[in-house]
């Protein structure tokens, strides 16, 4: 991927893409608390943006380039500037934001996720 910013994918089509069992990394980007009241569904690698200092030196660890990475937060703000400036450090990432967070999430996929 040659762009800076990351692609969008809607709530609806990430249900599908993470339901036809493709390989896709999630990261959340959110802080402990907001998990504590609407966590994502499924595995998700938690990068908490407020603890960059704890986890940016083994980052290239923490993700991959071999699968596409959604990124996640409230409301799609947070993961879009995170996945820019992670497109900003290794541009052979496939990176996509989650359009409208976890809130869009609960709206358009699962209304048990609660919203805040």
């Amino acid at each position: 991927m040659t762009s800076s910013s990351p692609q969008s994918i809607s709530a609806r089509d990430l249900h599908e893409w993470l339901s036809s069992g493709s390989a896709l990394q999630l990261v959340d980007v959110r802080e402990h608390s907001e998990l504590e009241i609407a966590s994502f569904p499924g595995e998700v690698e938690h990068l908490p943006l407020s603890e960059s200092n704890l986890w940016l030196s083994d980052l290239p660890a923490r993700l991959t380039t071999n699968k596409p990475i959604v990124v996640i937060c409230h409301a799609g703000i947070r993961s879009r500037n995170f996945g820019c400036w992670l497109l900003e450090q290794g541009p052979d990432y496939d990176v996509w934001n989650l359009e409208g967070g976890i809130h869009a999430w609960s709206v358009e996929v699962d209304p048990s996720v609660p919203r805040y």
